[in-house]
């Protein structure tokens, strides 16, 4: 099955949350997804068999999610497998043991019809009432064991799951096979409960704007409000903020690509993540870069070349770009043989540095003034997501553009929400990151404290992570400290520059920010002992000099 455009996923059917609606028109299922944490309805007519379309979908499918996926396919199907064989054995046990109880009934049986006919001679031969009292007694002893009338008498019929198994718990196959015929005749589905209903991703049938919109996930511990609030967000059309492909690794793991020629300029920690994820997924990219010898790697893997960025621009349909502050990003554009001699009408510019709003505002200006199309799409997270393709993207400007870039947005990100008109992206992204870099001194704070009390630095950890305020950004960031290991990952100059840009946005509406204020004097401190090119965790470095 498929969802949209994207290949197929693998997948099981389940029982759906208690109050989760099915949604109306045509039969669907509800499906969790291999080797991620996504659910969907599932129209029928686009479910398949898993087995008879393994190997056809393992050649379509080179992802390494998607490999993924089918390894917790086997797995689930090995240790189903297991418990049919018990469940087998125990049965053949029960069986046995019920003949065995049977036959000792017969023999109960014969030895009271006996006794009963020996009786019978000593009583008159008008009355028949011994007769009909044995008779009674032989037939209710003989015909059913103490075992089965116990098995009559339980509630639940032999061979129905227990309810607390609900992954399980999924419709019989006799309605599987009613409801496919004449959908997808041809395909036969086996008897078995566990492996008939392990199908392949098929399309969403609730209605959204568009078909990924209604992925989504489930955390072990999130009820079913979570899931329909998501929902709701995607149902919402207000132009503001929009979710596409929300939390969906299967999505993310394979994807169908745009036939556009792709630009991508600027390979730093964060750009280079996105070209690797770009190409993986089968896009055509052209890279450029300020030091030339970082495209390298990238021509290896299959991307072209470009000389500059003007051609770059010139020769793509959408170019992307990641620099580093405002000043680059404007050089970028503005300087010699840059992005603005590349753009003529129809050409796509998107911005994916995080700068202020009054520079991309001006950069979207010059671009449309060319007859360009303008996107910013700055992005959260760091070089290890990056690698991963599981960044945040915040968007805003060109909606037609953003939905353009959707094939790129999922293959390098997890998440995209599109957030209205130019420059409001910017300002969410700054946003983000004061209290991130606020959060990271805090964290750097509270371990040098913990340390000059004569305090266990590792039992703070801990504690913290035993906490509220238990994350991986936490666990990350305080390992680095305890091994002194400061191996960039996010660049401390560039969060720095991002509390100063986030203390000039509050200072443009008057709005205070103490907090982010403190913040930025510590990182301004650990630069001056050289931590620039450090990792963000480095700031601990400036409260204990």
């Amino acid at each position: 099955g498929k969802l949209g455009r994207y290949p197929p996923w693998p997948g099981k059917i389940v029982n759906p949350p208690k109050d989760l609606k099915k949604p109306r028109g045509k039969k669907c299922f509800f499906v969790k997804f291999f080797g991620t944490e996504d659910h969907a309805w599932i129209k029928v007519e686009q479910l398949k068999p898993y087995h008879p379309h393994k190997e056809e979908m393992i050649k379509i499918n080179k992802g390494k999610r998607f490999q993924q996926a089918v390894d917790a396919v086997e797995e689930f199907l090995r240790k189903t497998k297991g418990k049919d064989q018990a469940s087998s054995h125990n049965s053949t046990e029960e069986k046995n043991r019920r003949n065995s109880s049977e036959e000792r009934g017969k023999q109960s049986a014969g030895e009271e019809k006996r006794k009963a006919s020996l009786s019978e001679g000593k009583v008159k031969k008008g009355t028949g009432e011994g007769k009909k009292r044995v008779s009674s007694v032989s037939s209710e002893r003989g015909s059913k064991s103490p075992l089965k009338r116990a098995q009559d008498q339980s509630p639940r019929k032999r061979g129905r799951p227990p309810k607390d198994e609900k992954d399980l718990t999924i419709p019989e196959s006799s309605t599987v096979k009613r409801v496919m015929t004449g959908t997808v005749a041809g395909f036969k589905w086996p008897p078995s409960v566990s492996e008939d209903m392990v199908c392949l991703l098929g399309r969403v049938t609730q209605h959204c704007p568009s078909p990924e919109c209604f992925v989504f996930s489930i955390q072990p511990a999130v009820c079913y409000q979570a899931i329909t609030k998501k929902l709701k967000v995607c149902e919402e059309e207000t132009g503001s903020t929009s979710i596409q492909a929300a939390d969906s690794t299967a999505v993310n793991g394979s994807i169908t690509p745009t036939d556009k020629k792709i630009g991508f300029l600027g390979l730093g920690l964060m750009g280079s993540g996105i070209v690797s994820n770009l190409l993986k997924m089968g896009h055509t990219v052209t890279v450029w870069n300020r030091t030339a010898e970082k495209c390298d790697l990238f021509i290896q893997e299959g991307a072209r070349l470009g000389r500059t960025p003007a051609e770059v621009v010139s020769t793509c349909d959408i170019t992307f770009a990641c620099v580093s502050d405002p000043k680059a990003a404007k050089d970028l554009v503005l300087g010699p043989s840059g992005v603005l001699q590349g753009i003529r009408p129809g050409k796509c510019y998107v911005d994916m540095s995080t700068v202020d709003a009054d520079t991309v505002t001006e950069l979207a200006q010059v671009i449309v003034s060319r007859g360009g199309r303008f996107l910013e799409a700055p992005v959260s997270g760091n070089q290890q997501l990056s690698n991963d393709g599981m960044l945040v993207i915040l968007a805003a400007g060109d909606r037609g553009l953003y939905e353009d870039c959707s094939s790129c947005f999922q293959a390098m990100g997890k998440t995209s929400f599109f957030l209205g008109e130019v420059g409001n992206a910017a300002k969410m992204m700054l946003i983000v990151n004061m209290v991130q870099g606020s959060f990271m001194a805090t964290i750097a704070e509270g371990l040098t404290l913990a340390q000059v009390t004569g305090q266990s630095q590792q039992t703070l950890l801990d504690i913290l992570n035993q906490g509220q305020l238990a994350s991986i950004f936490l666990d990350q960031k305080c390992q680095n400290i305890l091994q002194g290991n400061f191996k960039p990952d996010f660049y401390l100059k560039y969060i720095q520059k991002d509390l100063r840009l986030a203390i000039a946005l509050g200072d443009s509406v008057n709005h205070p920010t103490p907090m982010a204020a403190a913040a930025n004097e510590v990182y301004k401190r650990a630069k001056a002992l050289d931590q620039s090119d450090n990792d963000m965790s480095a700031v601990y470095r400036a409260y204990i000099h």
